[in-house]
């Protein structure tokens, strides 16, 4: 009988030329370096800002000696969902704890297991992806943040640009919720998209970033799978 393989559900956003990023952040740029008419290969230079696209958040994002995105352990980065559906909201709207109680019991039990627990809010934001209308998401209150902090959450996740208010008239919003987060030596994951795949049965989700030496975040390639669908049992994690 075939071994069914896992099956994994994309939750990132293609990086090009036409990426949403944070106002006031630099663009992505991609040119070629050598080609395979003239070179025999191909290579390119890129550059992007390290909260481009989908990507996640060092507590060095906001913590001045927080942990910088090499040194967070790699098991930080994978954890079990619990996906809260907010798609009620309206724009500029406030989630708040409120919001998120129904869902206590679980976020508390996830975050017992081995991998921990991600809690993914789902706007249903990704809708207006490369829209102005995607400035103007639902956001996080600081007491609802600090509230899944205790909870014993090891990162958000949001499919907004941010889990604060985002501001485009060149105002500081309040980082409350970055401010908490970070400062609990905890992830913030920006930027998803999809997240109404996995929003029924058990998924552990993966936003393992780049080793970039020193630096506040990272884009990531996040993706989810069903947590039965477990490694063989003589695989070597290194």
């Amino acid at each position: 009988m075939a071994e069914t393989l896992p099956t994994y559900v994309d939750l990132t956003y293609v990086v090009d030329e036409n990426v949403q990023v944070y106002p006031g952040d630099p663009a992505f740029s991609c040119c070629p370096i050598l080609t395979i008419p003239k070179d025999g290969q191909t290579v390119h230079s890129i550059a992007m800002g390290s909260h481009t696209g989908t990507h996640v958040d060092a507590p060095y994002h906001f913590i001045q000696d927080g942990a910088t995105v090499d040194t967070v352990p790699l098991s930080s980065f994978i954890a079990h969902a619990v996906v809260i559906d907010v798609t009620g909201k309206q724009p500029k709207e406030c989630i708040t704890w409120t919001d998120l109680l129904p869902h206590a019991k679980l976020i508390r039990r996830k975050a017992t297991f081995p991998h921990g627990a991600v809690v993914l809010l789902h706007t249903g934001w990704s809708r207006h992806w490369q829209s102005s209308a995607y400035f103007e998401h639902p956001f996080l209150t600081r007491d609802a943040a600090e509230r899944l902090i205790t909870l014993g959450v090891k990162a958000i996740g949001v499919d907004t640009l941010s889990p604060d208010e985002t501001c485009v008239d060149g105002t500081t919003p309040d980082f409350g919720v970055h401010d908490t987060v970070l400062g609990a030596g905890a992830l913030i994951v920006e930027n998803l998209t999809n997240i109404a795949s996995i929003a029924s049965g058990d998924w552990l989700v993966n936003f393992v970033p780049l080793k970039l030496k020193g630096l506040d975040g990272s884009p990531v390639r996040a993706f989810a799978w069903r947590a039965m669908d477990q490694l063989p049992p003589n695989a070597v994690s290194v």
